[in-house]
């Protein structure tokens, strides 16, 4: 898979048959809904796409997941989530025999997830567990963030289920589940193994759980989704309507690089064009087009922004980084897409 945009000349629900959705900052964000999303995610699933949401969040259980996509007008089953805590207990499987004691610093999510891998679980670092895991949970504090240092400092194997510095919520961005884990980290010295996005351990138990043939990763987040997507060698698709910007897209490393770009949820319904290089160094696609002189981005646009032309802008930043040469962050805008 290359290391530029992808391109479709089918909707991208009609191309792949299993689109495994991020929640916060693509299907919702904190309690509120995205506008487009639950008429895309249901129209999606009516013309044969399916779905399965996939969410770094290891505080909640599937269910209570689903019900909330339920009431926001997205019908989902507790089979259809998957989350970290999941993706957790499945990595501590790898190394643990069922009934290892397993100190859980998390909440309900978690708790369920680690108990029904077959793992006892216990709540003090003086139970002599032989693993940590950890997963973010409001009520978290410190001192169970103790109890988890006392018990990596003993030789437990410390296990996240991601490493999300920040959580989005309704009033901003709050500490992530990689924020509280990063305490631990700094009194133990110890580097925690990770389940969570971007590995792509997730992606591949959902993909595996669902037969899918052609999955599709839809996320917000270039660091965590995208950068799964990338590592797993999965196609993904960056909408616009959380954590990461456009201006993100265009200046991303080779491996936080979405395939295709989309203003929000509706992208789903359309057909992606890739940008085409001309002879004079420009990119073209739709209205738009965009170079890179002296390490500068140069836009050509007519009339209002849309997708294409953020597309055109990071096809010539990541050509010209590709090719060796540099791209000046300062002369990258922030492009506000409008209607596409």
């Amino acid at each position: 898979m290359s290391g530029g945009l992808l391109a479709s000349e089918v909707a991208l629900d009609e191309a792949y048959d299993l689109a495994l959705v991020d929640l916060d900052g693509v299907a919702y964000r904190g309690h509120d809904p995205i506008p487009h999303a639950a008429e895309s995610l249901t129209g999606a699933r009516a013309r044969g796409m399916r779905l399965v949401f996939v969410t770094n969040n290891a505080s909640r259980e599937p269910g209570s997941v689903a019900e909330q996509l339920t009431g926001l007008s997205i019908p989902t089953t507790a089979d259809e989530v998957l989350t970290a805590a999941q993706a957790a207990a499945a990595l501590l499987r790898t190394r643990l025999e069922p009934g290892a004691r397993v100190l859980v610093v998390g909440g309900a999510g978690l708790v369920t997830a680690v108990h029904d891998a077959g793992l006892q679980i216990v709540e003090s670092a003086d139970d002599d567990p032989v693993a940590v895991v950890q997963g973010f949970a409001p009520e978290l504090g410190w001192t169970q963030l103790a109890e988890a240092a006392y018990a990596v400092q003993r030789g437990a194997w410390h296990v996240a289920s991601n490493l999300d510095l920040s959580l989005p919520t309704a009033r901003g961005f709050a500490p992530g589940n990689g924020s509280l884990v990063g305490a631990v980290r700094a009194a133990t010295g110890v580097e925690p193994d990770s389940a969570g996005k971007p590995s792509p351990t997730m992606y591949r138990l959902a993909i595996e759980r669902a037969g899918a043939r052609a999955p599709l990763v839809v996320g917000d987040r270039l660091d965590t989704d995208l950068a799964g997507a990338r590592a797993g060698g999965y196609p993904g698709l960056h909408v616009l309507t959380g954590v990461s910007t456009a201006r993100d897209a265009i200046l991303a490393e080779p491996g936080l690089r979405p395939h295709f770009l989309g203003a929000d949820l509706r992208s789903l319904h359309e057909a992606h064009p890739a940008p085409e290089a001309t002879d004079d160094g420009w990119w073209t696609c739709g209205r738009s087009a965009a170079r890179v002189e002296d390490g500068a981005l140069r836009l050509d646009v007519r009339g209002p922004a849309t997708i294409d032309t953020v597309r055109v802008a990071a096809s010539a930043a990541w050509a010209t980084v590709d090719e060796g040469g540099v791209v000046d962050a300062a002369s990258v805008p922030e492009i506000a897409v409008g209607s596409h």
